[in-house]
């Protein structure tokens, strides 16, 4: 079955295959020559093969020049398979590359190539060619977030909706954040409070946490790394990855210029944006004379209009401002 007919029966499906056996295999640009000496068992021979196989075979689909990309996308859009295919094709290698950085963490290299592929086949489905950016910067976000949602879905023995699983991971970080700024633990209140979210949900949700797994508890096959450092692991970015977040925050520019000034000022402090350090709603209302109310409801007003501009473009307006 190919990745396109594999990734089609699949696309609609939210929860996740059981990963193979083995979950630590190495990337191939880091097996040495002498791999024939080792004494590696049958199991990691065929997942090894089967990589090397992959990566072989993905190698010879030619990458696609911008004017490229704008015509086979719209011949895409107007629903030609060979066009959709020929996208598909020539974005594996990316696939691959953003796949590499997640490994180790609980998926074998090849089962996060796979949910990865269903992100840019997603990606393939959703762009819009007008809008003036690369396919690269616009995949790289569907192809991170299946990925993550496999991996999420994979360290946990209890299995959460994936938007529980994304507003924890907003409170995990934020607890991060503020045990390096404070002199105590941080609190439900504290996390709370720098959130602007009701202290009953914020623990609510802590609590739902403590009974699945301690957030300082190393993962089984992921050495010492611990659920908190996971989710909130910061990768180094290459000059590839620095020039798509480049692109990335131009057309979140371009967005915001969109909206009318306060909208735009709002989120921009709320969400730091434009140059701005993230900002409660009341020291935004501090900075700009307004009550923390009316910053609320220019809050809402602003991503309601963004949520319209990124929705026609199969984006999500809470990855946007991780308002997940």
């Amino acid at each position: 079955m190919s990745v396109t007919e594999r990734a089609d029966s699949d696309m609609d499906l939210l929860d996740l295959q059981d990963p193979t056996e083995m979950d630590d295999i190495t990337e191939t640009d880091e097996v040495s020559d002498s791999t024939d000496e080792l004494q590696l068992s049958p199991t990691l021979n065929r997942i090894m093969d089967a990589t090397q196989l992959y990566l072989g075979e993905i190698g010879f689909s030619p990458l696609l020049t911008a004017e490229e990309e704008v015509y086979f996308a719209r011949r895409a859009l107007r629903g030609d398979e060979a066009a959709r295919n020929r996208m598909i094709e020539s974005n594996l290698r990316l696939v691959v590359k953003i796949a590499r950085r997640y490994n180790n963490r609980g998926l074998a290299l090849l089962d996060l190539v796979e949910e990865g592929n269903l992100g840019l086949i997603r990606a393939v489905e959703k762009f819009d060619p007008e809008r003036g950016f690369r396919f690269s910067t616009y995949a790289t976000w569907w192809i991170r977030q299946t990925v993550e949602r496999a991996i999420m879905n994979q360290t946990r023995t209890i299995r959460l909706p994936i938007h529980v699983v994304k507003e924890l991971n907003v409170y995990l970080r934020t607890a991060r954040e503020l045990a390096q700024r404070l002199d105590h633990e941080p609190t439900a209140e504290d996390i709370a409070s720098l959130l602007d979210k009701p202290v009953e949900e914020v623990s609510r949700m802590l609590k739902l946490n403590e009974k699945i797994c301690s957030v300082d508890t190393p993962l089984a096959g992921d050495g010492d790394k611990s659920l908190i450092d996971i989710l909130t692991d910061d990768r180094i970015n290459c000059p590839e990855d620095q020039t798509q977040d480049d692109d990335m925050q131009n057309s979140i520019v371009m967005w915001l210029e969109q909206l009318n000034p306060k909208q735009r000022e709002v989120l921009a402090r709320r969400f730091g944006l434009l140059g701005y350090e993230p900002a409660t709603l009341e020291e935004v209302g501090e900075e700009i004379g307004l009550t923390r109310e009316r910053v609320r409801q220019i809050q809402v007003e602003g991503l309601r209009r963004m949520k319209e501009m990124l929705t026609q473009q199969g984006l999500s307006v809470e990855t946007l401002f991780q308002l997940d």
